[in-house]
């Protein structure tokens, strides 16, 4: 899950090394647009009102106490809350009758022995501790014994992602007792800690009483970081492009690392997505002529790594240990295969990971059938007996692909409380196909299959694909071949469990021109049809599409193993003042207005459709939110069309395809956060009573230099509540119920 610092700064030499664009091909967009220059708030935009809902800053628990059941609890009404305002403030906001209190946060110990966090820089021990930037996250019930139970509401495991750090110049200086060195060579110490805060975890936490808490002597809670030992499956599984120092047969790897979405399996695993990994490893100069011609050069520069390209941390500088090195992804050793040195080692990177959250001793592993990109979530479609699978996942990266998984096994439902949680996924995971998304200009679209068995990629004259393998290590490579569209940087996808049609959120893109200039821009297309010019704040000029849209497909004849389908806009972010017929497309009032769809789930309980936003083009105006919606299905709106003069040429059209709009009783904002969070991850329990959100990087703006002057921090999140020692702002788990103990969004 990206942070949108392209969005939020005008510089334009900065780089967001989470929003790289790498894709070079000409894959088609459909039409081109005017840009529509609208101004947000200089020509459009009136009086923003200030947030008047209840703020729970301290967020204790109300008298009527977390959890406790009312007495007579009025009938449900789905959406029935008070909509939440924008709000600026440096707190945590839900609607009046409900209860938010923080869970569980960075550095909090796993293990019994693990020392209180100081939150000052001092801390060690960093594998036995939550890990940073908490993301996507997954329930798994326990029963009063201890066993898995996928009815339990009182007892179970969060698996969590720890996405990433907060770092200005290359430090994760809220880490360290200075602020850490911002300068190379990075201190080995400094980098062992960033190392362990990477990766994902499993802690226990159980309702006790009127509250939640964690168990910090818990035997199921474990830690994955970026140097665990993972094993490899699928089709690349031994192939020549895995090898490596660490495993000269190419079967295993270390870490996993940046993970942003998740997915929960249907035999009751976790499944969590590599994103943006490849910003971590660097190429010294002269990599490709060590290479000699090697194809892997091409595939190198299409996931963004130039020979000279510098590296987010910098851990390689820290030292000639293993450890360190291998993030040197070159060709240093004179091997034939790559076994003596780590210029294979990214292609260990980049996949979705399964952990068997209930089994600390089972090994992850890497599934390379469902192929290697900036990995957000994984959703299964319906399930259905005697039908094979299909799993859902988008590449979060501008104008990069959507695509498909799906299983070669029919699913037989005595899998879903299999003995062997990880064989089962083995079954369903390791063999298939991999399909990426043609968007068609009329409302329709094709899954296009990426095999060699596909001309297109057999006879694909910029990269010779040896096999199935290289196909799932060098995905966007064989999404290049197939012509897929090239899309808004789809983030997290889920699937409604009404009527199975596909959700995605597509964040934004500052790349949509109306008049591409450069290999990097292309101008709008039907799914995703504007570009304009937006204003923040009095003088920051936004283009491309800055608020980003929510995409839905349904399956056509098939089911999951469908070839074609359908789709239209579910929602387009915008701003209520803004022009209906070019921006505000979807007709949002200021009840429900946002920017930059992310994260994204359905409940299982309650039907609803959870949004929750990355933004940096309206948060001038307002936190990052999360909003509450009860969607209809593809196909109950209209056709729009889109239609500018532009320089020359004569006035273009794009044709596009909007849901009904939604109603305030359709949605709703239901929370916003603290300063410069994003809002990520959600999980409920089976009774819909009690949701986990995660707030991530609070603060994240906050200078490196006043790293130890608390006033000058722009969050103080979640020390300002009560929660935990020191003054530095934390990513955090919180929890979240209703007064009259109903379920969550009635």
């Amino acid at each position: 899950m990206s942070t949108n610092k392209d969005l939020a700064n005008s510089s334009a030499s900065y780089v967001d090394p989470d929003d790289l664009n790498n894709n070079t091909s000409n894959n088609p967009s459909f039409e081109a647009v005017l840009d529509a220059r609208l101004s947000r708030r200089s020509i459009l935009m009136g009086t923003v009102g200030t947030a008047t809902t209840a703020v729970f800053g301290s967020l204790a628990a109300s008298a009527a106490g977390l959890g406790q059941e009312a007495v007579a609890a009025p009938r449900e009404k789905l959406l029935g809350f008070k909509e939440v305002a924008k709000s600026l403030a440096d707190a945590v906001i839900v609607p009046a009758g409900y209860t938010a209190s923080v869970l569980y946060a960075l550095g909090d110990p796993l293990t019994a022995s693990t020392p209180a966090y100081k939150n000052d820089g001092t801390d060690g021990d960093f594998e036995n501790r939550a890990g940073d930037h908490h993301d996507g996250m997954e329930w798994f019930g326990l029963d009063n014994n201890g066993r898995p139970s996928t009815s339990a509401n009182s007892r179970g495991l969060l698996a969590i992602n720890f996405e990433a750090t907060t770092d200005e110049k290359l430090s994760s200086f809220f880490l360290h007792a200075d602020g850490g060195t911002s300068t190379l060579p990075r201190p080995a110490g400094e980098v062992d800690k960033e190392l362990a805060i990477h990766g994902v975890g499993v802690v226990e936490v159980r309702r006790k009483g009127a509250k939640w808490e964690y168990l910090k002597d818990s035997a199921f809670n474990m830690r994955l970081t970026s140097l665990s030992e993972i094993e490899i499956s699928g089709p690349a599984r031994g192939n020549p492009l895995m090898v490596t120092k660490f495993s000269p047969n190419g079967t295993k790897t270390r870490g996993t690392l940046n993970n942003c979405g998740t997915g929960k399996t249907p035999w009751g695993t976790f499944l969590t997505g590599e994103e943006n990994w490849a910003g971590y490893f660097t190429r010294p100069k002269g990599d490709d002529a060590a290479r000699e011609g090697n194809k892997s050069v091409t595939a190198l520069l299409r996931y963004g790594r130039a020979e000279g390209a510098s590296t987010r941390h910098g851990w390689e500088s820290a030292g000639k240990e293993d450890k360190f090195a291998r993030w040197i992804n070159a060709k240093t050793g004179t091997s034939a295969d790559g076994s003596d040195d780590y210029r294979n080692e990214m292609n260990g990177m980049g996949y979705i990971v399964e952990i068997d959250a209930y089994d600390k001793t089972k090994a992850a592993r890497k599934r390379t059938g469902l192929g290697r990109f900036a990995h957000e979530s994984a959703a299964f479609g319906k399930v259905v007996p005697g039908q094979p699978l299909a799993v859902y996942q988008g590449d979060d990266s501008r104008n990069e692909y959507i695509y498909k998984w799906v299983s070669a096994a029919s699913w037989d439902a005595a899998d879903a409380t299999p003995a062997n949680r990880l064989a089962a996924g083995d079954k369903y995971l390791d063999s298939g196909k991999l399909y990426a998304a043609k968007f068609n200009a009329d409302g329709t679209g094709q899954w296009l299959e990426l095999s060699q068995a596909n001309s297109a990629i057999s006879g694909y004259a910029k990269y010779a694909f040896a096999d199935q393998a290289d196909i799932a290590v060098n995905t966007r490579l064989a999404g290049d071949a197939v012509g897929a569209t090239k899309m808004d940087r789809p983030e997290w996808c889920s699937v409604n469990p009404a009527n199975g049609e596909i959700y995605y959120a597509l964040t934004n893109n500052s790349n949509r021109r109306v008049e591409p200039s450069g290999s990097s821009q292309l101008a709008p297309d039907s799914a995703n049809p504007r570009a304009y010019s937006d204003v923040k704040g009095t003088s920051t000029v936004q283009q491309g599409n800055p608020h980003g849209h929510i995409l839905r497909m349904k399956e056509g004849t098939g089911g999951s193993a469908a070839l074609s389908f359908t789709w239209d806009v579910y929602l387009f972010g915008a701003e209520a003042s803004a022009a209906p017929g070019m921006v505000n497309l979807s007709g949002l009032t200021a009840e429900q207005d946002f920017s930059s769809p992310d994260g994204l789930a359905f409940s299982p309980s309650t039907g609803i459709c959870w949004i929750q936003t990355d933004d940096g083009a309206y948060t001038d105006v307002t936190n990052c939110m999360m909003l509450a919606g009860l969607p209809g299905q593809v196909g109950d709106g209209r056709k729009v069309s889109l239609s500018y003069p532009r320089a020359s040429g004569g006035p273009l059209t794009v044709d596009t395809y909007v849901g009904k709009a939604p109603g305030t009783n359709q949605l709703k904002r239901f929370l916003v956060g603290p300063v410069a969070c994003e809002l990520t991850g959600l999980a409920e329990t089976p009774d819909g009573k009690t949701l986990f959100v995660n707030i991530q990087h609070p603060g994240e703006n906050t200078s490196q230099a006043h790293v130890n002057d608390p006033a000058r921090y722009t969050s103080q999140w979640p020390a300002n509540v009560g929660y935990g020692a020191g003054k530095r702002p934390r990513s955090a788990t919180i929890v979240i119920t209703k007064n009259d103990g109903g379920r969550i969004g009635s």
